[in-house]
């Protein structure tokens, strides 16, 4: 069983500071450009209820990075303390980002300026230590242009040239209506992230972990079939819902996603949520893997699963912490969302930054909620 000295620390070397300063600008560039023919009333107004608006995003990503690089690691005061509650995600939750007063989008812009070149001085002078801070806040920023795509898809405001979702054939699979089981003996293995490298704190610490054998589909679910189990009544037939699931589905009046339809059929479906992820299973005589499973069979190798990265996948398992766990730099990173409110999804999307989507991180979110860009693949147990 693995473990580490301290949670979150590497102890691989840290890139130098001229490839982590171009890192740090290639995040950025990344991060106006989602935003770039967007006038300011746009970026301005809440896109969706349950999303900032995009204005809060860019005045956060550079609170952040104020906070933990120019005043946690460099030392210097925050440039702006006046904002440190107003861009706290804890002390401003989203349901009232639309209500506050927000700095209108040039001074955002300045905001996320000034505080880089605060950034870049500090770097230039000290180096990134061991790596860590400079990890968090660059993938912080990293993590929040796919919640800024999640709006923008919200609203139908992508910018032109986003990748799509490619065609599951190209994986050499499986036609539409035939599916590929990939048979997984149990036993142990080890889960988790190694002490090389950043990890966030969920991670770690890597222990080991035992499933019993299961089979896993070797690609995610196509809108094909996710439109194929619609026309045959998958959202009407109430014994393949959950009775959390059938409930929120009768209030909402929840039917397939409009994009499903209008994707290409050989495609993995996307934004679909645990509720109507797991009544998909239970119609095919299949369920979800637990994110044990999904790991084991993810960090095999060669790894057996196909497709994976293009939408995040839903696992049956609630986010908690390992055996082991420890807070680290802050709670409110993960510990603050353990227990029975929250699933784990694994494997990424078209969205996520290669730098953060590794076969052990661990994203989670609400069973009702399908802004995020996710799918499903099943699992079953051996016949």
């Amino acid at each position: 069983m693995g473990t580490i000295a301290s949670p979150g620390v590497s102890t691989s070397a840290p890139p130098s500071t001229t490839v982590a300063l171009a890192d740090l600008s290639a995040a950025r560039t990344g991060t106006l450009a989602l935003v770039g023919h967007l006038d300011d009333p746009t970026l301005t107004r809440a896109l969706s209820p349950i999303m900032s608006p995009l204005v809060w995003d860019l005045a956060h990503i550079a609170a952040y990075e104020d906070l933990w690089l120019a005043h946690r690691y460099g030392g210097l005061e925050l440039l702006r303390g006046d904002l440190a509650e107003l861009y706290d995600a804890f002390e401003t939750p989203r349901a009232i980002r639309s209500e506050v007063q927000l700095l209108d989008p040039p001074s955002a812009r300045a905001y996320l300026r000034e505080v880089r070149q605060r950034t870049v001085a500090i770097i230039e002078r000290e180096g990134i230590g061991d790596g860590v801070i400079f990890e968090l806040v660059l993938r912080h920023e990293l993590q929040h242009s796919e919640t800024m795509r999640q709006t923008l898809a919200l609203a139908g405001l992508l910018p032109a040239g986003e990748p799509s979702l490619r065609p599951l054939s190209e994986e050499g699979g499986a036609m539409i209506g035939e599916r590929d089981w990939i048979e997984i003996p149990a036993g142990p293995f080890e889960m988790g992230a190694t002490e090389d490298g950043f990890a966030y704190d969920n991670e770690r610490p890597r222990h080991l972990a035992h499933t019993e054998a299961f089979a896993i589909a070797r690609l995610p679910v196509s809108n094909a079939a996710w439109l194929h189990f619609s026309d045959d009544g998958g959202y009407q037939r109430r014994e393949w819902w959950s009775p959390e699931g059938w409930a929120y589905k009768q209030e909402r009046q929840l039917g397939p996603h409009p994009d499903i339809a209008h994707g290409h059929p050989d495609a993995p479906v996307c934004h679909i949520s645990f509720f109507e992820a797991s009544a998909f299973a239970q119609a095919h005589a299949a369920r979800l893997p637990s994110e044990t499973e999904w790991e084991k069979a993810a960090s095999s190798s060669p790894s057996v699963l196909g497709a994976v990265g293009q939408v995040w996948e839903w696992t049956s398992s609630n986010f908690c912490g390992y055996p082991g766990f420890r807070a680290y730099p802050y709670r409110e990173y993960s510990e603050v969302f353990f227990g029975e409110a929250y699933l784990v999804l694994r494997g990424g999307s078209w969205a996520s930054s290669p730098r953060v989507a590794s076969a052990t991180f661990r994203n989670w979110d609400y069973p009702q909620r399908r802004q995020i860009f996710a799918g499903l693949r099943l699992a079953k147990d051996p016949a």
